[in-house]
């Protein structure tokens, strides 16, 4: 494991003070990047969430989808989990939290951002980040290439129209055009790229140089991931130096939903008596979340300073330390599973 992995929290920790100190300081800077957009996408964001994205869609080997037939079971609890239970029991969760619960602390027009936020990380099954949650629980790394690659497939034709659908019931106005231009920047084209250059070396049996490019490119993968993290907390500084109680009322029903998800997974992959490997990362994507596309869809649609992207950042703000602990807590519970 590269000191990356080791100390991911510890690095995302850092991007986050080093992001709200910076936007609190130099707010003029962080307001010169945000003017930087087209088509309603921040051109800066775009550029290092493709910088972090690009390497694992390199990873994913389509050729691979036929060993799905060898056990089969884990593909369908993940996709269960991430499309016929996940995002509703997030949109209901922020309905619950926000329309009733906290209906006394948050105006009902910020609310709905909020729910519209949480709903937008429902909706995006992990994709980049569940390659260290599954490195980390010794996931089976094949099987995992096969379950991501099948989501992200589902991903480009459902979370449009699950976005929409959910968004229109929280009575939110969805402009279909920018929310299918997302789904086209964060996941087709960097899909598409990462498939052929996976291809263009295979074809000449350069596995050599496959595995050298990942290496090479590996750095920049970080550097996106810590610059996009720097960057939104940069964006949302004075809101949560001056609100931090709004965080915790975003996360609560966050970490609920987290870890519900999870133990929901978690369950049901030991019911279903799979092997440990299989499991692990069946149930880490269904926990996890594609906040990359998640807060670049929040920002097109919302704006950056929007109550949903801030949702969104909250959820990048959760999810790290929250994955952390249910990578130790798998690692640990390894003999309720068939090896």
């Amino acid at each position: 494991m590269g000191i990356f992995e080791r100390y991911l929290s510890l690095w995302v920790g850092i991007s986050i003070i080093i992001g709200v100190l910076t936007g609190n300081s130099f707010p003029a800077f962080f307001n010169l990047v945000a003017q930087l957009e087209f088509a309603h996408v921040n051109l800066v964001i775009a550029l290092f969430i493709w910088l972090m994205i690009y390497p694992m869609m390199v990873q994913i080997d389509f050729n691979a989808i036929k060993d799905v037939r060898k056990q089969p079971k884990g593909l369908m609890l993940t996709l269960i989990i991430n499309w016929l239970i996940k995002p509703f029991t997030m949109a209901l969760l922020g309905w619950l939290f926000f329309k009733i619960l906290f209906i006394d602390w948050v105006d009902p027009s910020t609310a709905n951002e909020y729910i519209a936020g949480m709903i937008l990380l429902g909706v995006a099954p992990c994709t980049a980040m569940v390659f260290v949650w599954s490195q980390m629980t010794k996931g089976d790394p094949n099987y995992t290439l096969v379950q991501v690659s099948i989501n992200d497939v589902i991903m480009i034709f459902a979370f449009a129209p699950i976005t929409a659908f959910l968004l229109g019931v929280s009575d939110i106005q969805v402009p279909w055009k920018t929310l299918l231009i997302s789904v086209l920047l964060y996941v087709v084209l960097p899909l598409i790229a990462g498939i052929l250059t996976r291809n263009r070396l295979n074809q000449y049996g350069h596995d050599d140089k496959l595995q050298h490019l990942l290496t090479t490119i590996k750095p920049w993968s970080v550097l996106g991931l810590l610059s996009t993290v720097v960057l939104l907390f940069g964006f949302q500084a004075e809101i949560i130096l001056q609100q931090p109680e709004t965080i915790v009322l975003i996360a609560i029903p966050l970490l609920i939903q987290t870890y519900g998800i999870f133990a929901i997974a978690y369950f049901a992959a030991k019911r279903l008596k799979l092997a440990h490997n299989i499991a692990a990362p069946a149930c880490m994507i269904g926990a996890s979340n594609f906040f990359e596309l998640a807060v670049a869809v929040a920002v097109s649609l919302f704006g950056l300073h929007s109550g949903a992207a801030l949702a969104t950042v909250v959820g990048v703000l959760v999810e790290v330390p929250v994955m952390l602990s249910l990578v130790y807590f798998v690692n640990h519970t390894q003999h309720w599973f068939k090896q």
